[in-house]
C-alpha cells in the first residue's frame, strides 16, 4: 500500500504515455519526471496546493481528480477552473515563472498525484535546458484552451458550450488519441456550471437539450455519450489539439540514452 508519498513507480510509464503532450517529449525527459517525481495521495477534499502557496512543482493526476480553481473569499464558493482527471499534467506555469500558486488544487476524490518537486526537476532541466521548452509547450497549449473558452463564453449558445466543454472532458483536453475517448463522464453539474459560470439550473436544462436530441444519456452524478459523432457537430469546429500546442513525434535528444537520469 502507498504512503503518502512514496517513488513512482516505472510501471506507470506507458499509462503516462497516453497523455500526448507526455508521449510527444523527448525520452530521455519522460525518464526523468517519472524518476524525479513521488506519489501523494490525497483524500477526497484535501489540498495539494493553495493560491498563494509556493509552488512545489509540476504534477499530474494518476488516478481520482483534481479541483483546479479558487475560492470566493465573500462566500467561500469554489471557482472551477478545471476539472483534472488521469493522466493530466498542470502547475507548470509557477515552476516556469516561479511565481506563487495562482490556483487552489482539491482533491474531489480520493487520488493519486504524481509531483516532480521544483528542488529535484529544476536542476535537472538546468543540466538539459532543451527540455524547458516542453514545459513552454505544455503552458501554451493551456492558454490556447483557456483563450478558447473565453472566446466561446462571449459568444455561443450555452448548449454549444456544453457541448464543447463535454468534448474536451471524453478526449481528456484533446490529449487522448481519439481510440481512448470516453464515453461516461463523472462530471456533476455544479462543477460543470463553475466551469461554464452559469447557474447549475440553466446547465440541467442544456444537458436535456442535448439528451433530447440523443447526444446523451443523464445519470446520477454522470453522463454518457450515446452519439460522440453528433457531439462533435455540435460543438461545432475545435482545434483539439490546440492543448498539445504542437506535440509531435520528435527524434531523441542527441546523445540521450533515455535509461538515465
Amino acid at each position: 500500500m502507498l504512503t503518502r508519498s512514496d517513488p513512482a513507480p516505472a510501471s506507470l510509464l506507458p499509462a503516462l504515455r497516453s497523455h500526448l503532450w507526455f508521449a510527444s517529449c523527448a525520452i530521455e525527459f519522460q525518464h526523468a519526471l517519472l524518476a524525479l517525481g513521488r506519489m501523494r495521495r490525497l483524500q477526497a477534499g484535501e489540498s495539494l496546493f493553495v493560491r498563494g502557496g509556493a509552488d512545489d512543482g509540476l504534477c499530474c493526476v494518476v488516478a481520482g481528480a483534481i479541483r483546479l480553481g479558487s475560492v470566493n473569499p465573500r462566500t467561500g464558493a469554489h471557482r472551477l477552473l478545471l476539472y483534472l482527471e488521469p493522466y493530466q499534467w498542470f502547475g507548470e506555469v509557477a515552476l516556469i515563472d516561479r511565481h506563487p500558486r495562482a490556483q487552489d488544487a482539491v482533491a474531489d476524490l480520493d487520488s493519486l498525484v504524481l509531483v516532480v518537486p521544483r528542488a529535484r526537476l529544476e536542476p535537472w532541466l538546468d543540466a538539459h535546458p532543451v527540455h524547458w521548452r516542453d514545459l513552454s509547450r505544455l503552458a501554451c497549449g493551456r492558454l490556447r484552451m483557456m483563450v478558447s473558452a473565453t472566446e466561446d463564453h462571449a459568444s455561443l449558445p450555452i448548449e454549444q458550450q456544453l457541448a464543447r466543454r463535454l468534448v474536451l472532458s471524453v478526449s481528456n483536453a484533446g490529449q487522448c488519441a481519439p481510440a481512448h475517448w470516453r464515453r461516461r463522464v463523472r462530471l456533476p453539474q455544479e462543477h460543470l456550471a463553475s466551469m461554464l459560470g452559469v447557474s447549475r439550473q440553466t446547465v440541467n436544462k442544456a444537458l436535456r437539450v442535448l439528451a433530447g436530441e440523443g447526444l446523451l444519456s443523464l445519470g446520477y452524478g454522470e453522463l454518457e455519450v450515446t452519439d460522440l459523432d453528433g457531439l462533435l457537430a455540435r460543438a461545432g469546429e475545435l482545434e483539439l489539439q490546440a492543448f498539445a500546442a504542437g506535440a509531435v513525434e520528435r527524434p531523441p535528444v542527441p546523445g540521450a540514452t533515455g535509461e538515465s537520469v
